[in-house]
């Protein structure tokens, strides 16, 4: 399945209304660790079908960035039942998102 990108114009939709989790990528453009953590996320879009992937930039959504207290990019965000269950802040492994995951 595709990374969908999440804006504040289809977030609740995407994010707070999804029947699944949802692993949302809070970043940057100009950020080095988020340009790293990108292809983690692309990588396991593809594998892990029972979660939806998003990312979110940070610059062009400061309200949501704001709303989920976002202070440090890469932040990622999981999302289960409109709610945000876990979140964990800087580059993650591969393996580390998959534990997020329970996957």
């Amino acid at each position: 399945m595709a990374v969908i990108e999440i804006t504040e114009a289809n977030f609740e939709t995407e994010v707070l209304k999804s029947e699944v989790p949802v692993l949302v990528d809070f970043w940057a453009v100009w950020c080095g660790p988020c340009q790293m953590q990108g292809p983690i996320i692309d990588e396991l879009s593809e594998e892990v079908q029972v979660v939806k992937f998003g990312k979110l930039n940070v610059d062009e959504n400061m309200g949501l960035a704001q709303k989920f207290r976002v202070m440090s990019i890469p932040t990622l965000m999981l999302f289960k039942n409109g709610q945000a269950a876990a979140t964990v802040v800087g580059l993650q492994s591969k393996e580390a998102v998959k534990q997020l995951l329970g996957v």
